[in-house]
């Protein structure tokens, strides 16, 4: 196994288990023993997330030691971020208009799912304002944030505590060396755990295939398709010219990122490269303190392919019900989106929950939902692996931007995984 790269062991699993899942659909048998495996990767890679994250932030920070220059850093990202996810609505919008994925759909031919579960989670955002979200990443108890896996807060007190750091001087210097060390200690165990991926990907799609089928994509397809296409013309044009006004070939960052996207594809789940993304930015020419601030944070108020999806799916949902939506309404939808997709990541489905909290102030019926939310997984994988892309890039932008990317660092390590492949 050794000469097969970790890209191809990954695809191997996903096609293994798309096999297993395909063979034995509605056998409960799978989910009972594959679903343990995939739940134990996506544990360990949770394992490690907060104290990478942490470690990083307060060497990279302590490193900087000038909150002047953080603070510009953040309005910059925030910006960046802002103007990214607001593309990806329109392109959104544009691709569901032109295409009309939902006109003319047989409800009577569709499944509907069991949204219940997202439910209860919607009341919650429906009551979450833009400011909600800047006074919430402020954590009012530490050791609860880091329970609740709450990235923004962790992340505020991270900054908070990498400038105390730097501003006690020489006192600091042993705290700078335990987190760097802990930082390198979970790189390492990063790159451990990560030898188990092609097992977790392969029970992951595994029961996800038996537990809904292949058939179930049928009556959908021109909605999984639009999504599909979409993405990969938001990835290549939208952002294939962001990284060229930024001196970058969008296809290097896919060849530094194919282990990457593959098994953020697979598993639906942006968690799981979170580390090797802060590890492989740094290696190409993005310095530690913008890396390990950018990456997390994006994880938050950038999800690209999120907000793409969702304006899709929204205006799906109204041609399937016969409504016309007036360019004033649409409107309206990419504002309430621009604002409740941002802050809430770590809500699980939460493009499911955004939507749900979004639909019913432009009168969409919000049950239109479980007609799609069968497929929501294949939809799920394609979003996160955008959002992981639009993530990286965000790094290598805000580097240029702040003008301290290192161009014969990021050629040499290209160099390098070229020669490797």
């Amino acid at each position: 196994m050794k000469k097969v790269g970790l890209a191809w062991q990954i695809l191997i699993g996903l096609i293994l288990g798309i096999g297993v899942g395909a063979v034995f659909y509605g056998n409960p048998a799978v989910q009972t023993y594959l679903q343990p495996i995939g739940d134990i990767f996506i544990r360990l890679i949770k394992m490690i997330v907060i104290p990478i994250v942490i470690a990083s932030i307060i060497v990279g920070v302590a490193g900087v030691g000038d909150i002047k220059k953080l603070g510009k850093l953040g309005g910059k990202t925030l910006l960046y971020f802002e103007i990214i996810t607001t593309v990806a609505i329109i392109v959104g919008l544009l691709a569901a208009n032109i295409f009309q994925p939902g006109a003319g759909l047989d409800m009577n031919s569709l499944e509907k799912g069991n949204i219940d579960s997202y439910v209860s989670t919607t009341e919650e955002v429906k009551e979450h304002s833009f400011a909600d979200t800047f006074v919430n990443i402020v954590p009012a108890n530490l050791f609860e944030s880091l329970a609740q896996g709450d990235m923004l807060a962790i992340i505020f007190f991270s900054v908070m505590f990498g400038i105390g750091v730097a501003a006690i001087g020489e006192k600091g210097k042993p705290v700078i060396q335990f987190f760097q060390g802990t930082a390198e200690a979970m790189f390492f165990i990063t790159n451990q755990i990560m030898k188990f991926a092609p097992f977790g990907v392969f029970a992951l799609i595994g029961v996800t295939v038996s537990k809904f089928g292949l058939g179930s994509l049928i009556p959908l397809t021109k909605l999984v398709l639009l999504v599909y296409g979409s993405m990969f013309f938001f990835v290549i044009v939208v952002l294939g010219f962001v990284a060229k006004l930024a001196g970058i070939n969008i296809f290097n960052l896919f060849k530094i990122l194919k282990d990457e996207l593959i098994l953020a594809y697979s598993t639906a789940s942006s968690e799981t490269v979170l580390p090797k993304l802060i590890e492989k930015m740094e290696k190409f020419g993005c310095p530690k303190a913008i890396v390990s601030f950018v990456i997390p944070t994006g994880y938050s108020f950038n999800l690209d392919g999120s907000t793409l999806y969702q304006a899709i799916a929204a205006l799906f949902i109204a041609q399937m019900y016969g409504i016309e939506l007036s360019i004033p309404e649409q409107l309206s939808l990419l504002l309430v989106l621009m604002v409740t997709s941002k802050g809430i990541a770590g809500v699980p489905g939460v493009s499911f929950v955004v939507l749900l909290a979004t639909l019913g102030s432009v009168g969409i019926p919000v049950e239109g939902l479980a007609f799609i939310a069968g497929i929501d997984r294949i939809l799920d994988m394609a979003r996160t692996a955008v959002n992981v892309v639009g993530n990286s890039l965000a790094a290598i932008v805000l580097s240029k931007w702040e003008g301290q990317y290192n161009p014969i660092k990021a050629k040499q390590y290209l160099e390098d995984i070229q020669k490797s492949a």
